[in-house]
């Protein structure tokens, strides 16, 4: 294997694709990058895989002889990313499993292994696919990662469930104690994805490990950043057990989620006593400032509501440390509920991935589900459950 690629483009690729490599490996090679190189298409693709999630990606490299060859990903992106932005070559012709790449700064031999003893990334080959508009995407994404469960005991809750139809995409994620739902448009190329389909695909639903749909996330931004093209598409395929995205000279494999996702629509209330609107910088302007002494405690505010002033008071009391007191003007209506008091870090979360100045919140009793959204901007709903206050 001959060839000669530019550090940047290949520092970038290795960045994007050393975030499947497992921190604890079940075999050795899995630590490593599968690198290819074709004389023919005068590409390089770079290929990790834990197994469970698969990153490939490809780019543009003179290529004077063809081959493969695995390298520990850790030491060649470490490498890689401190030499010269100055074309690096690479060759085996030093024998016993070693690459040598040469930059305007010097040269590095490094020991790999070879290529025959990688996995190969599941491919689909009967499934179905669809695309997905790629800011849809991103704005599902980002109004539902965040509410993840991180307990893997309960796997279900660590991904994201998607609803795909042919006019909606929703979103939903939830960990147990609140709940997010996005609904953003399916503005897709039906005619496009018919065109390359022996039918219309139809209405599915699909849980995806938060994990890998943040790689998807960080993908399309670095794939939009530099492009001029204003509405890229993700290509999305499906089968019985994984699912793919694929995007530009990108893709990303991984396995779905087994399970039953909670029926949520049902937790969420119809009919709501009070209505509050607020302005999001300032509510959360005044949450991060309480919740310097709410972490001290137990993470836990209260907020009392005001309907003679229009005004929302927060408060917290840490017992040998402190207490602090905060006011703000809202337009409340409905009727004065009784004192609620929440996890701060769930109303920051939810607030600081809202995109608009103005949310709306609204309330049943005390211990009831409380539902923030933002006033324009995308359709989001955020759930969070009240904390029960003892006496």
């Amino acid at each position: 294997m001959r060839l000669i690629v530019e550090q940047e483009k290949l520092s970038s690729n290795l960045s994007l694709i050393s975030r499947a490599i497992p921190s604890r490996p079940t075999h050795p090679i899995l630590s490593n990058i599968l690198l290819k190189a074709s004389s023919e298409t005068q590409q390089l693709s770079l290929t990790a895989f834990d197994l469970s999630l698969g990153i490939y990606t490809c780019m543009s490299a003179e290529v004077e002889q063809g081959g493969s060859f695995t390298l520990p990903a850790k030491l060649l992106n470490d490498i890689v990313s401190r030499l010269p932005n100055s074309p690096i070559a690479l060759d085996d012709e030093a024998g016993e499993s070693i690459i040598t790449l040469t930059s305007s700064s010097g040269r590095y031999q490094v020991r790999g292994m070879s290529a025959e003893e990688y996995p190969e990334l599941p491919s689909i080959e009967e499934g179905e696919f669809i695309q997905l508009p790629a800011d849809a995407l991103m704005e599902g994404l980002k109004g539902t990662l965040f509410s993840t469960s991180p307990d893997e005991t309960k796997q279900v809750l660590t991904g994201v469930h998607l609803k795909v139809s042919k006019d909606l995409l929703e979103f939903a994620s939830t960990d147990g104690h609140r709940l997010a739902v996005v609904k953003a448009e399916n503005l897709n190329s039906d005619d496009e994805s018919k065109a390359d389909s022996d039918s219309e695909i139809k209405d599915f639903e699909v849980t995806i490990p938060a994990r890998a749909l943040r790689e998807v996330e960080r993908m399309m931004a670095a794939y939009s950043s530099g492009k001029e093209e204003s509405k890229p598409m993700v290509k999305l395929r499906f089968d019985e057990s994984q699912v793919i995205f694929e995007l530009g000279n990108q893709r990303l494999n991984s396995r779905k989620l087994e399970g039953s996702y909670p029926a949520y629509r049902q937790l969420i209330p119809n009919q709501f006593l009070n209505q509050i609107n607020v302005d999001r910088r300032n509510f959360l302007s005044a949450l991060e400032r309480i919740a310097v002494l709410a972490s001290q405690k137990n993470d836990i505010v209260k907020c009392s509501i005001d309907n003679d002033n229009q005004k929302i008071s927060l408060s917290v009391e840490a017992a040998d440390v402190g207490n602090a007191l905060e006011s703000l003007s809202a337009q409340i209506s409905g009727e004065e509920p009784k004192e609620l008091a929440f996890n701060v870090k769930y109303l920051m979360e939810g607030l600081k991935v809202f995109n608009t100045s103005e949310i709306q919140i609204q309330l049943n009793a005390a211990t009831s589900p409380v539902i923030l959204s933002p006033l324009g901007g995308f359709k989001m709903t955020y759930l969070v459950m009240p904390v029960q206050l003892r006496n």
